[in-house]
């Protein structure tokens, strides 16, 4: 059955029947769309009425969404999707759906699926499809591939916020709080753990307001020792010390007009913080050994990972200095406390890293990607850059699917380490000798008590002791009862 706005070409056609034979689906959808919502087509076989459609559409939107595909075998007890309750597999087999891009913006998705009593799809069939995408979308025309909205992605292309990836909340408030102090001068202050993107969001408050045009200058304070970094930051006289042979102007002369940025700003040495202190509230900069004073015009965006708020308590920064420099405070999550950024990351830089080592589009398996979901990732998203990195180095180049014997050994469950036989039985004594001398404690050995608040009679809560050997001072069990 087709349903179109637009209709579909011969070739289109043909690569449809292909894919449908190859693979031997029983039902499927090929759905492209506007970008908006809106179907421009809709190509289906085999959808009866009894929720295959929706089914299938459910699931075309999901993959559009996460620019990911989607290959379960069985119900998904144990993949990505299973809380996703837009998605329900219980009454048909295997799946398998892959996203159609173009030009970076997924404009529709292939879906097609088996019967229960069939075989499930396999990795090679997802490889299959793959090759297929790439000539469906060229078979589209420029109406269907978007060609005829450029201008729109002009307009995302010159949107600041565009490299800051992820669909939580928290990162949609800092977007949003980012697009408001764009063209604020204020100072900005950006705490977060190492690896989650702090650079990447002063860089973008910068590109946000009218300083954009303006040079933004970046320096680590960590990274440079405390005699060198007093004239990297105000620059320095001719003769001023040993080694100047000629006069240079700081970084923040340098950043005169734009943005000057400051990683790590708590490790600042007291002098610093001082001198940095005076830059803010003056707005002028004096170069070492110099009497002389330069008026600077500069917007201030500082960074750290640590908790500067415990270091001003003890002393180790100045409190003045501290409320200077964050007026405008943007904390940044790590990433392991939203997690539904992880997919939107994973397929970022799955393209990113595709494009630059010049190779076709590659994809984690369903296996591989459950790890990866699964992962507490401690270095956030710097981490996540570099397992995609070592996972596109060491996958096979002949298909286009990562799979998880290529993660890092950190990365994968490692159930080895666990006891190999725990029945059913053995957890169960484990969690009632646990329980049961937790609550003893509790209510001061108190057996009549503790038998009564969770729920047992006196009788079951002394069989449990003795069953479990669990042992008491009788003195004290004789004392509280007697209370």
């Amino acid at each position: 059955m087709v349903q179109e706005s637009w209709v579909p070409s011969r070739r289109l056609l043909k690569l449809w029947s292909l894919g449908l034979d190859e693979v031997a689906a029983a039902c499927g959808l090929l759905l492209i769309t506007d970008g908006r919502g809106r179907a421009l087509l809709r190509l289906d076989h085999g959808l009866d009425e009894n929720g295959d459609g929706e089914r299938c559409l459910s699931v075309a939107r999901r993959a559009m969404e996460d620019g990911h595909p989607i290959l379960l075998t069985k119900p998904p007890a144990e993949h990505f999707l299973r809380e996703d309750g837009r998605v329900g597999f219980h009454e048909t087999g295997s799946v398998l759906c892959l996203p159609l891009s173009v030009s970076g913006r997924n404009i529709g998705a292939l879906c097609l699926s088996r019967v229960p009593q069939a075989a499930p799809f396999t990795p090679e069939d997802l490889d299959f499809l793959q090759s297929l995408v790439g000539p469906i979308a060229a078979s589209l025309g420029p109406g269907l591939r978007g060609d005829d909205h450029a201008a729109g992605r002009e307009e995302q292309a010159e949107d600041p916020c565009r490299k800051i990836v992820g669909r939580s909340e928290a990162m949609a408030l800092i977007r949003e709080l980012i697009r408001k102090v764009g063209d604020n001068a204020g100072a900005v202050f950006i705490s977060g753990e190492s690896g989650t993107g702090k650079e990447l969001v002063a860089r973008a408050v910068h590109e946000s307001g009218s300083r954009r045009a303006a040079p933004f200058v970046a320096i680590n304070c960590s990274a440079i020792p405390d005699t060198l970094l007093e004239s990297e930051l105000f620059g320095h006289a001719r003769g001023a010390f040993t080694g100047a042979v000629r006069e240079k102007p700081g970084l923040i002369e340098e950043a005169d007009t734009g943005t000057f940025f400051m990683d790590e700003v708590g490790d600042l040495s007291p002098l610093l913080q001082a001198k940095l202190l005076r830059v803010l509230q003056d707005k002028e900069v004096r170069r070492v050994g110099e009497n002389r004073v330069r008026h600077v015009g500069v917007r201030f965006i500082s960074a750290t990972n640590r908790v500067l708020e415990e270091d001003v308590r003890c002393g180790r920064f100045r409190e003045d200095l501290f409320y200077r420099l964050r007026l405008i405070p943007i904390s940044i999550p790590p990433l392991r406390e939203r997690a539904e950024d992880l997919l939107p990351l994973v397929n970022h830089y799955l393209e990113t890293y595709c494009r630059e080592m010049k190779r076709e589009r590659a994809f984690f398996s369903t296996e591989a990607l459950d790890m990866l979901l699964s992962y507490g990732w401690p270095g956030n998203v710097r981490e996540l850059q570099n397992e995609i990195q070592r996972c596109l180095i060491f996958m096979d180049s002949v298909s286009s699917l990562i799979p998880a014997e290529c993660l890092s050994e950190r990365i994968k469950p490692h159930r080895g380490a666990e006891p190999r036989s725990h029945g059913y039985f053995e957890e169960r004594a484990r969690f009632e000798k646990t329980f049961l001398s937790r609550a003893l404690a509790l209510y001061d050995f108190n057996r009549t008590r503790t038998a009564e608040e969770i729920g047992l009679s006196r009788q079951g809560l002394y069989k449990l002791l003795i069953k479990h050997k669990i042992e008491t001072s009788p003195a004290a069990v004789s004392a509280a009862e007697q209370a």
